[in-house]
């Protein structure tokens, strides 16, 4: 989080970051970063591009009902509105066919305060952002400026990406890096004799895919929300050298093939996003327009991606988190939900996991991330991975786990998958098995879950949690033997073998950065030999 906390653990690292520190604000570096080449626009991208990273339809507003002369001296705003308020992305809801005079006296006010590095306003997002944005829209009022507007305007450009070219390989943070990439592979493409800065950015480029993906081109986070994040700055990219009549990279190519096939394999259709490490419920339905718009066609021919299995024909579908934890550094928004699983039945989800809390200042965001809010077992009111917050201010992995005993098999008769995780075995000596089977015919699931203690058998409690949608009515019968669920198109029956098991009160978080109740089937017991099985079923009646 901070240099306090840094110079607590790493003195070395704190004396560090505040020489780096006094250096940006100094005269010496800000005469570097002034130094650029002469030239003005050589292209300026098409701005239907830009619908792939940013909406730019609907412009309703006008600059002039802003009180935008004197915004830049303004210190009332918090922290998350500067941010906004410099990255200039609001320009992309302006109506600025009406007003470019006021928009060039906008952008020349800012670069008046802000033309030499601030922490604040040249953070390394927000001034991705600003230059992305700024040339996105400069057709609608850098040509009709005059020639010391157009002069300047052009080197506050280039002096901003000199300083993420410096500064970029030290964030830590890989989204800011894909989207710093962006903007100096764009510089590069449109001003005069700056093909240093498209080098440079295909030099990124490669090293992010690199770093940042498996060999199945999935993100190392398993997180699917970067799924789309990476696959659109991609497309975005590679529709801007298409263009601009330069050359596409073959590594541009192949990681946007790869990348679409997970994407396809994750949200080919809209019956409700997975929720699983990270994600939350996503509206694809305008970056799907843009893709089909732009001659993209994804096909994904494998039921195993990026450690998610899924088996599914018209009517249903099971969707299980096979992987293993990501590294540590990956590990931001990863869930310790390690063999949950979510079923759909006619484009309804039947089980669900409760879904991610992102905003990682909120107490909700460690309760979304324990293996409580996923549909698998919990020992010891224990998860199965431990987290520790750490000096960017996330909970990242203390712990890793493993996978083994894998299986997905499927047929017009039944559909099984297996696996084993060993997650509690290094606190506890206990491994989770689960196997999960489904008869298509009789829309019947059936599972098992074995608790084996391989050394020092310890008798602990256990909870299997299958939770439900907002939506979805749930109620015990009479006899206590089972458990009626009601959504809007079918009901199911839920029963077990196991005699302790009710119905709870939980949160869903499917929506970002917010949480609704819902209700979780829960079965709580104690282990009891060094090999405890619990079966379940869940039927459509």
């Amino acid at each position: 989080m901070g240099y306090k906390e840094n110079s607590i653990t790493n003195p070395f690292l704190y004396i560090t970051k505040q020489i780096r520190k006094i250096y940006l604000n100094s005269s010496i570096y800000n005469t570097k970063i002034s130094k650029v080449f002469d030239g003005g626009f050589e292209y300026i991208p098409h701005l239907k591009i830009f619908d792939c990273i940013v909406k730019v339809k609907d412009r309703k507003n006008r600059i002039e009902d802003y009180n935008i002369e004197s915004i830049w001296e303004n210190q009332n705003f918090s922290e998350k509105d500067l941010k906004k308020l410099h990255s200039f992305f609001w320009l992309f809801t302006i109506d600025l066919k009406s007003s470019k005079k006021i928009t060039r006296s906008v952008i020349s006010n800012w670069a008046n305060l802000n033309q030499n590095y601030s922490f604040k306003s040249w953070e390394l997002d927000t001034l991705s952002k600003r230059i992305i944005s700024w040339i996105a829209n400069s057709n609608y009022f850098y040509h009709e400026g005059n020639e010391n507007f157009k002069i300047n305007f052009t080197k506050i450009i280039k002096k901003q990406l000199n300083h993420l070219i410096n500064e970029i390989e030290n964030t830590e943070l890989v989204n800011d890096k894909m989207i710093g990439c962006s903007a100096v592979i764009m510089g590069g493409l449109c001003f005069k004799h700056q093909m240093q800065y498209l080098n440079i950015g295909f030099q990124l480029l490669k090293k992010i895919i690199n770093t940042i993906f498996d060999n199945d081109g999935f993100p190392k986070s398993r997180n699917p929300r970067q799924v789309i994040f990476y696959l659109k700055y991609f497309i975005f990219i590679r529709e801007l050298l298409k263009d601009s009549s330069t050359d596409i990279p073959e590594f541009l190519n192949e990681i946007i093939f790869y990348l679409g096939q997970s994407f396809n394999f994750y949200f080919e259709e809209n019956d409700g996003t997975f929720l699983f490490n990270g994600n939350h419920n996503l509206d694809t339905t305008d970056f799907k327009k843009y893709i089909k718009e732009h001659g993209y066609k994804f096909n994904n021919k494998f039921n195993s991606v990026g450690g998610y299995s899924i088996i599914k024909n018209k009517k249903d579908k099971i969707i299980l988190d096979f992987g293993p934890t990501p590294d540590k550094k990956y590990s931001a928004d990863y869930q310790s939900g390690a063999l949950s699983f979510e079923i759909f039945h006619d484009k309804e989800k039947v089980i669900t996991n409760c879904g991610y809390f992102q905003n990682y200042n909120h107490k909700l965001n460690i309760l979304s991330k324990s293996t409580a809010a996923h549909s698998t077992l919990s020992i010891d009111d224990r998860s199965s991975c431990k987290f520790k917050k750490d000096k960017l201010g996330y909970f990242s992995l203390e712990n890793a786990l493993k996978v083994t005993n894998k299986k997905v098999y499927h047929d017009d008769e039944i559909w099984e998958i297996h696996g084993t995780h060993d997650g509690y075995l290094k606190e506890y000596g206990i491994l989770h098995q689960r196997i999960i089977k489904f008869f298509p015919k009789e829309f019947k699931y059936v599972g098992e879950d074995i608790i084996i203690s391989k050394k020092n058998f310890q008798r602990v409690s256990f909870d299997i949690r299958f939770h439900l949608l907002p939506t979805t009515n749930a109620i015990k019968t009479q006899d206590k033997r089972s458990i009626l669920l009601q959504l809007k198109k079918s009901g199911w029956r839920f029963s077990c073998n196991h005699n302790n098991f009710d119905i709870e009160t939980g949160l869903y978080f499917g929506k970002k950065d917010s949480y609704t109740e819902n209700k979780n089937i829960y079965v709580h017991g104690e282990i009891t030999s060094e090999k405890e099985k619990i079966t379940w079923e869940i039927r459509k009646i």
